[in-house]
Formats: C-alpha cells, sequence, structure tokens
C-alpha cells in the first residue's frame, strides 16, 4: 500500500465563515467521491489559505464531520505571490491506497479550475451520488 497526495482546490465569494467552511466541505466531499476513498484511509488534511481568507480555520469544516474527528489537520497560508488566484483554499489529502498515482483524482472547482485547467474535469459530481 502506498500514500498518495491528493490536491484540491476551490475559491470562495466571500470572506464570511459559513461560505469558507461551506466550501471546504464541498471541496472534500468531492474529492472523496472522485477517490472512492473513506476517512480511515486518510493519513492527514493539509489546508492551505491565500492571505485574503481569515475569517475562520477551513480545517472546522472537516473537523465536524462524521467520521472525520481522527483525522489529523493542518491550516497554514499561502505565498503571497502577487497576481495570485485571490480567495482560495487549497487541499492536500494524503490517503493510504493501492491505487498507482495515473488513477488519482486531483480536484479544482469554480475559479480554482484556472489552477490546473489539465486537471479541473471532473469525472463524477457529489450532485450523482
Amino acid at each position: 500500500m502506498s500514500v498518495r497526495g491528493i490536491r484540491g482546490a476551490i475559491t470562495v465569494e466571500e470572506n464570511e465563515t459559513n461560505v469558507i467552511l461551506a466550501e471546504t466541505k464541498t471541496l472534500l466531499l468531492e474529492i472523496v467521491a472522485q477517490n472512492k476513498i473513506m476517512p480511515e484511509d486518510i493519513c492527514s488534511v493539509f489546508v492551505t489559505v491565500t492571505a485574503d481568507i481569515n475569517a475562520t480555520f477551513p480545517a472546522r469544516a472537516i473537523r465536524t464531520m462524521p467520521q472525520w474527528e481522527a483525522v489529523p489537520l493542518l491550516c497554514a497560508s499561502e505565498i503571497a505571490v502577487p497576481g495570485s488566484l485571490p480567495r482560495c483554499i487549497r487541499l492536500l489529502v494524503l490517503v493510504n491506497t493501492e491505487k498507482p498515482a495515473s488513477e488519482i483524482q486531483h480536484v479544482y472547482l469554480k475559479e480554482a479550475e484556472q489552477l490546473r485547467p489539465d486537471l479541473s474535469n471532473p469525472q463524477i459530481s457529489i450532485d450523482m451520488i
């Protein structure tokens, strides 16, 4: 079994607690759905935000989800690079899996699709589940 990293990003419309928590959850659930993983498969989740997101810790959204209480979480700030995408939340989900790296589905939603257009075509949506 290998440890694989699954990347994801999403943008938020505004720096408000409820919006940040909702969009963080949306991104994580999409990563979980596309990769068919369970919380017990997850080693940890690393969350970063751009400097313009500071109303709450996005990891709060994950910590309050059933079965996610034991998953180690960490939030950090992105480097403030001039011209970078604003209001962006990024996740790096480390997971134990038998899947080869080529089968991992990275997820980029909303304006974050422009960060990796080569990886921004989701195969399924949580709305389809």
